[in-house]
Formats: structure tokens, C-alpha cells, sequence
């Protein structure tokens, strides 16, 4: 009876132990999905505030440098997985930055006159703005599609 009871005690600790170790040893799968997940938040901040209004710019500036933190930030352990966090930070990084040189134009843009003056103001803005947004786009699009086929092409993948 004594050895029954001892027992009753032993495994719920023993396998409380194996589970709390197995939880602390993350996995690639579990890394990847918590990058994947910061990246599509920042994919989907992009989709919902494209707008030409600069409080929505600025404010997509700001949250597009908070995912970058947020990616930065995720502690990740895959060696592999740590290059991908790397690289993702840095498209968002110059995705706000571009944004934020493009809201400041436009900005610029609000406030010209109805003037000679005012019209090379607003030319000059809507240049500052086009250039920002399209070597942004062109160069952060190009380097986050290939980013993406790359990662999802290593999580799939087995672990060793």
C-alpha cells in the first residue's frame, strides 16, 4: 500500500518536470511560427493603413518601426531563423523609414500655396513622395517576397 501511494506521487512529478523541460527547450517550429506571426502583423499594418494622409503615414511609420522591435525583440535560437529575423528588421526598418521621408512631403505638400511658389512646392513634394514610396516598395517587396519563400521553405523542412 505505502509503495502505491509513493507512486501516485513520483509520476505526476516526474512527468510535471519532463514537461516544464520540454516547454523551455523551444523548437525551430515554434520559432518560426512566432516570426512568421511578427512579420504578418507587419505585413497586415501595410494592407490596412496604405493612405495618403500624413497623421495615417506618420502613424504607419511609427507601428512599422514598433514591428521591427517586436522582431528584434523575439529571442529566437535557430541560427538560420536568427539571419531571416535579422533581414526582416531591416525591410521594416526601411519601409518606415521611406514612409516617414514621405509623410514628411506630404506634409510639405498640405501646406503649399496657390502660388508659382507654392505649385514647385507641391511638384517638389509629390517627387519626394513617389521617389520615397516607389524605391521602398520596389526594393522592401522584392527583398520580403524572396524572405518569405525562403522561411517558409526552411520551416517546412524537418528538424535535424
Amino acid at each position: 500500500m505505502f509503495i502505491l501511494r509513493k507512486y501516485t506521487v513520483i509520476v505526476p512529478v516526474s512527468l510535471t518536470i519532463a514537461l516544464l523541460m520540454a516547454g523551455c527547450n523551444e523548437n525551430k517550429a515554434s520559432q518560426c511560427q512566432r516570426l512568421i506571426q511578427a512579420v504578418n502583423e507587419g505585413n497586415s499594418l501595410i494592407d490596412k493603413k496604405k493612405g495618403q494622409q500624413v497623421i495615417t503615414s506618420v502613424q504607419l511609420s511609427k507601428d512599422l518601426q514598433a514591428v521591427t522591435k517586436s522582431i528584434e525583440d523575439l529571442n529566437l535560437k535557430d541560427p538560420k531563423l536568427q539571419e531571416f529575423q535579422g533581414k526582416f528588421a531591416q525591410v521594416f526598418r526601411n519601409l518606415s523609414q521611406a514612409i516617414a521621408k514621405a509623410a514628411q512631403a506630404l506634409g510639405s505638400a498640405k501646406t503649399a500655396e496657390a502660388s508659382e511658389a507654392g505649385r514647385e512646392k507641391l511638384q517638389k513634394a509629390r517627387t519626394q513622395i513617389d521617389t520615397a514610396l516607389t524605391a521602398a516598395a520596389k526594393t522592401a517587396g522584392k527583398e520580403s517576397d524572396k524572405l518569405v519563400g525562403d522561411l517558409n521553405k526552411y520551416c517546412s523542412q524537418p528538424e535535424n
